[in-house]
C-alpha cells in the first residue's frame, strides 16, 4: 500500500478504534481540555535489551565506559542508560568501516547479493514492528498507532525500493570523437557518515542506510541523544539478516562530541545530517575543514500551506491541521505558514479552532490519541517561548497555548490568527503544535510572501483550479509541492530543500548519487571497425 494511501486512511478512519493493537492501551479519548493526558502512563512490556555501542558487529561500550540516560517524554522519567560515545569511539567505528570497505566482503559482493540481504532486512522489519513501534513510541513520544502503522511499513517498503536498486546501477558507454572506449563506472563512495535527528529516529535512519548500503558503501550512523534506542534494535536485525561485520556502525552520542568527531573524520569519504539549518551549517563547515567530504543536507522549514478562495473548506481545514499537527508539530517540512484566501478566511479560522480543540492529546500508547508528548523539557520550553512570542507581538490566541499537566512535555493544540511575517512565530521553525494562520486577497501577494523565508523545504496548495495549482507549483522556491495533499513519502519521491533548507536529495534514485563516484575509463582502439 502507498504512503499516501496509509496516511489518509489514518486521518479519515475514527479515532476511536476499537480493541487493541500491539499493546496498545484501550482508552477514552478526549479533547485536549480534560484529562486525556494525566492518566497514568502506559507501562510498555518490552525490554530494553540494546544500550550499547555497534561496532564491528559486535554490542560494546563506550571507551570512556560513560552513558547517558534516555528519558520518557510523556513523564521525564529515564527509561534506559546508553552507552555515551565519543571522539574515540567514532574512530574505532571509522576504523572498522573502512577495514569493510577496503578489506572486507561487502563491496565484493555481488550486487544481487547485497540486494538480497536488504530484502531480508525488510522481512524482519515487518516481523518485528511491534518491537520496533513500541521502542519508537516510548522514546519519542509519538503515538504508537502512527509507528506502527504509518511509519513502519514506509520503512521497509523503502528498504525494498532499494534492495531493487542495488543490482540496477551501472554506467554507460559514450561515444568519442576519436577512436577509444570509454565508459563510465559508478563506484562506491566508501566510509559513509551519517547523522540523524530525533524527530523520526528510524525512518531517518532507513532513508540513509538503505541507499548507503545498496550502492556498496559501508556506514558510520551517530543517532540522536534523545532516541538512541530503536537504531539500535534496526542494526541488530540488519546483521540478523546477513550484513558482514563493520559494514554499518552506530554510535550514540552527542553533538559536540561524537557528531563533531565524524563531521571532521579524515577516513570519512561523505557526509550525511538531517537536523536544523543551524546545526547543518556546523556540520557543512568541519566537514570542509577536513577532508572536503562532500556533504548532503535535510534541514529546517517554514512550509507555507496555501489555502486559495476556491477550496472546499472542510476538507481544507482537514488537510491544514494535519500538515501542521502531525508527529506534535515536530516534522521539518510541517506546513507552519496557514495562508488563506480573505473570501474564506473566517470560515475557516473558525473551523481550524474547532478541529484543534477536538484534537485527542494524551498517553500515545493509548488508542486514537493523535498527539503525544514533545521530545524532552528543551523543545518544550522552545515552544512555549514561541507562543507566549507570538501574544506578545500581537497575533491573536485563538485556541491552546497552555502546557497539559504537570508531568511530561504536552502543549495544547495551539492556534493564532492575525499573524504578521515581521513576527517570530511566522518566521522561525516552532517544530511544535503551534499554527499560524494568515490572510491573503490574490495569487501575486502569496506566491511574494511565501517566498520571502530562508527557507525553501515543502508547501502545500489547496485548490480546485488547475491553472492556479500549475501557477504556484512553479512560482513557489521549494523543493517539494504537495497539491490538496500533504506529506506524501513514498520511497521514489525526492525529498529536499531550496535555499537554507538544505542541499542533494532524500530518497528516490536522485539519492543514490549522494553515495556514488563516477569514473571515466578510456581505452584506445586499434583499428576499430566504427567509432
Amino acid at each position: 500500500m502507498a504512503a499516501a494511501s496509509r496516511i489518509s486512511s489514518f486521518l479519515s478512519r475514527s479515532l476511536l478504534s476499537k480493541g487493541r493493537i500491539c499493546g496498545v492501551r484501550r482508552s477514552v479519548v478526549c479533547s485536549y481540555t480534560t484529562a486525556a493526558a494525566l492518566e497514568k502512563p502506559f507501562t510498555p512490556s518490552i525490554n530494553v535489551n540494546y544500550t550499547k555501542l555497534l561496532i564491528n558487529g559486535n554490542f560494546v561500550d563506550s571507551a570512556s565506559g560513560k552513558t547517558f540516560p534516555t528519558y520518557d517524554p510523556r513523564t521525564g522519567d529515564v527509561i534506559a542508560h546508553v552507552a555515551e560515545g565519543d571522539a574515540e569511539d567514532i574512530n574505532r567505528a571509522v576504523s572498522a568501516a573502512r577495514k569493510a570497505f577496503d578489506e572486507g566482503p561487502w563491496p565484493k559482493m555481488t550486487a544481487y547479493e547485497r540486494s538480497r540481504v536488504l530484502f531480508r532486512f525488510a522481512d524482519l522489519i515487518d516481523q518485528h514492528t511491534q518491537e520496533l513501534a513500541t521502542l519508537e513510541t516510548w522514546d519519542n513520544g509519538k503515538p504508537y498507532e502512527q509507528a506502527a502503522k504509518i511509519e513502519l511499513p514506509m520503512i521497509s517498503r523503502l528498504i525494498r525500493y532499494y534492495a531493487g536498486w542495488a543490482d540496477k546501477i551501472h554506467g554507460l558507454t559514450v561515444p568519442a570523437d576519436s577512436p577509444h572506449l570509454v565508459q563510465t563506472i559508478h563506484e562506491p563512495i566508501g566510509v559513509a557518515g551519517q547523522i540523524i535527528p530525533w524527530n523520526f529516529p528510524l525512518l531517518m535512519f532507513a532513508w540513509k542506510v538503505g541507499p548507503a548500503l545498496a550502492c556498496g558503501n559501508t556506514v558510520v550512523i551517530k543517532t540522536a541523544e534523545q532516541t538512541p534506542l530503536s537504531a539500535l534494535y534496526a542494526a541488530k536485525l540488519l546483521h540478523e539478516a546477513g550484513l558482514p561485520p563493520g559494514v554499518l556502525n552506530v554510535v550514540s552520542g552527542f553533538g559536540p562530541t561524537a557528531g563533531a568527531a565524524l563531521a571532521t573524520h579524515m577516513q570519512v569519504d561523505k557526509l550525511a545530517f538531517t537536523g536544523s539549518t543551524e546545526t547543518g551549517k556546523i556540520v557543512l563547515e568541519l566537514a570542509a575543514k577536513s577532508n572536503l567530504k562532500p556533504v548532503t543536507l535535510e534541514l529546517g522549514g517554514k512550509s507555507p500551506f496555501i489555502v486559495c478562495k476556491d477550496a472546499d473548506v472542510d476538507k481544507a481545514v482537514e488537510l491544514a491541521h494535519f500538515a501542521l499537527f502531525f508527529n506534535q508539530g515536530q516534522c521539518c517540512c510541517a506546513g507552519s505558514r496557514t495562508y488563506v484566501h480573505e473570501s474564506v478566511y473566517d470560515e475557516f479560522l473558525e473551523k481550524a479552532k474547532a478541529r484543534a480543540l477536538k484534537r485527542s492529546v494524551g498517553d500515545p500508547f493509548v488508542a486514537g490519541i493523535e498527539q503525544g508528548p514533545q521530545i524532552d523539557s528543551e523543545q518544550f520550553e522552545k515552544i512555549m517561548r514561541y507562543i507566549r512570542s507570538g501574544v506578545e507581538s500581537g497575533a491573536t490566541l485563538e485556541t491552546g497555548g497552555e502546557r497539559i499537566g504537570d508531568k511530561g512535555f504536552y502543549i495544547q493544540p495551539t492556534v493564532f490568527s492575525n499573524v504578521k511575517e515581521d513576527m517570530l512565530i511566522a518566521k522561525d521553525e516552532i517544530f511544535g503544535p503551534v499554527q499560524s494562520i494568515l490572510k491573503f486577497k490574490d495569487i501575486n501577494e502569496v506566491i511574494r510572501r511565501a517566498n520571502t523565508t530562508s527557507y525553501g523545504l515543502a508547501a502545500g496548495v489547496f485548490t480546485q483550479d488547475i491553472d492556479t495549482a500549475n501557477t504556484l507549483t512553479r512560482a513557489l522556491k521549494v523543493g517539494t509541492v504537495w497539491i490538496n495533499c500533504y506529506d506524501v513519502f513514498d520511497a521514489a519521491i525526492p525529498f529536499g530543500g531550496y535555499k537554507m533548507s538544505g542541499q542533494g536529495r532524500e530518497k528516490g534514485i536522485h539519492c543514490l548519487s549522494n553515495y556514488l563516484q563516477v569514473k571515466a575509463v578510456v581505452t584506445p582502439l586499434k583499428d576499430p571497425a566504427w567509432i
